[in-house]
């Protein structure tokens, strides 16, 4: 089978250049003249490797241009508690952190990162996810950017009613925070 994969004649476009035979797709149009006949000059890796970037030549009029392939993302869907579905909103999750974090020393490009890393975790997952699962990877997040702002989203995600809930979830940062550390701690012991 693998055999007759590598027998499969090479397509040569008219610049020279090896393609793949894409089912008929066209290829790409100069930006400065329309017509489709070009050469990629240059190849590398863009964007820490989610794309690449190929400088053209056009057979044309021998202009160069930049073209950059991507993978296609899938759709991220939100399943909402009533049932209802609607695509994920990433400004919706900064605005939700923006009210933890204000008056904290957290930057505006700490957020934007907490929410990149929120979305790629969540993509992860399938294409559709629930409003608890966002809630749950942010609060996740925020405990390792910011306490204090982690104890607010956290009141108003679990829906805080009484001060013995801030104490509880207080507790459990604080025993999180300690076994952290307890391991650094430990040393030879004397007898």
């Amino acid at each position: 089978m693998w055999l007759r994969s590598l027998m499969r004649p090479k397509i040569l476009c008219p610049s020279g250049e090896r393609r793949p035979n894409l089912g008929g797709a066209t290829a790409v149009r100069c930006p400065w003249c329309a017509r489709s006949g070009d050469r990629v000059v240059d190849s590398r890796s863009a964007e820490g490797g989610k794309a690449v970037r190929r400088r053209r030549e056009c057979l044309s009029c021998g202009r160069r241009f930049t073209t950059y392939e991507r993978p296609e993302e899938t759709r991220l869907l939100v399943a909402k508690r009533d049932g209802g579905k609607e695509p994920f909103d990433r400004a919706k999750v900064v605005a939700g952190v923006n009210k933890a974090v204000k008056n904290r020393p957290v930057t505006q490009e700490q957020v934007e990162q907490l929410a990149v890393k929120v979305e790629e975790k969540l993509r992860r997952k399938g294409p559709v996810i629930t409003t608890q699962e966002i809630g749950i990877e942010v609060l996740s997040q925020l405990r390792k950017l910011d306490d204090v702002a982690y104890l607010r989203f956290a009141s108003v995600y679990k829906d805080f009613q009484e001060l013995t809930d801030f104490e509880r979830e207080l507790g459990l940062l604080l025993q999180k925070r300690e076994a952290r550390k307890a391991p650094a701690r430990q040393g030879p012991s004397r007898a």
